[in-house]
């Protein structure tokens, strides 16, 4: 879910974001936030956080996305950065350094999470590739190609990036939300900047604009870090090995802009 959410602003708007893992931060903890302090049941939480992390994006994306290039991708990735500190420092609502934990009540069984989670991502592709076949998503395809040419033929062309922008904080904010009751467990370094890097490198992977490319790569070096465990820390040299590998040989990622 968070590889699609990384991949609708990146592949599909065509905008460079690094703070991707701020917003599911912000859907993580809303969700616990809602539901144990608030006593609000957890279905109504993952919503309620999801649809908060949707007016922070909307927030974040106001100023920035009249940036582009390199300067987006700083000012994201400044954004994540101060998410995270904010998470360490507000210890009573937080949890500061050492994270929230939901309580044995709320926490869900591993066989129903797995179903609840992949329901879900089912559910995000479906509607997402809908979406870009309508009317807006093919507006947000045209500024992606040329914002020039697509201003030029009537397209609003800051519009159009912010509504990409603001569904994929939505989809990472659902990302978030439901994270936070299947680990039953969050941190602040959920926002850190690697995590950013590491759900680019799914996109990055897969195909930029591809979202089954996406969630592919997504499940293969998700699984590939346990199967190869064994090497204890030289595992962690896989992951630049293969997108030194990808960008040599194919620099479009494994699907491009298939499905």
């Amino acid at each position: 879910i968070m590889a699609i959410s990384v991949n609708v602003v990146c592949g599909i708007t065509g905008q460079l974001s690094l703070g991707q893992a701020g917003f599911m931060a912000i859907g993580s903890y809303s969700t616990i936030i809602f539901t144990q302090t608030l006593g609000i049941p957890m279905p109504v939480s993952i919503i309620m956080a999801t649809l908060v992390t949707v007016i922070f994006g909307i927030l974040i994306g106001f100023p920035t996305l009249k940036l582009q290039g390199d300067y987006l991708a700083i000012v994201t990735l400044g954004f994540g950065e101060i998410i995270r500190v904010l998470l360490v420092n507000f210890k009573g609502l937080t949890g500061g350094a050492n994270g929230l934990q939901f309580s044995t009540i709320f926490f869900l069984r591993a066989d129903y999470a797995y179903c609840l989670v992949i329901s879900v991502l089912v559910v995000v592709v479906i509607l997402l590739l809908n979406f870009v076949r309508s009317t807006y998503g093919r507006a947000i395809l045209a500024v992606r190609e040329d914002e020039i040419a697509a201003n030029s033929v009537g397209v609003d062309v800051f519009k159009y990036k912010m509504i990409g922008f603001a569904i994929a904080s939505c989809i990472a904010g659902l990302g978030g939300a439901l994270y936070a009751p299947v680990m039953g467990f969050i941190k602040p370094d959920i926002a850190s900047f690697n995590r950013s890097i590491d759900y680019l490198i799914f996109v990055v992977l897969g195909g930029m604009g591809s979202i089954s490319g996406s969630i592919i790569a997504a499940f293969v070096l998700t699984f590939l870090q346990e199967w190869l465990r064994f090497l204890q820390d030289y595992r962690l040299l896989i992951y630049p090995l293969i997108l030194i590998f990808v960008m040599l040989f194919r620099p479009q990622g494994l699907l491009g802009m298939k499905e």
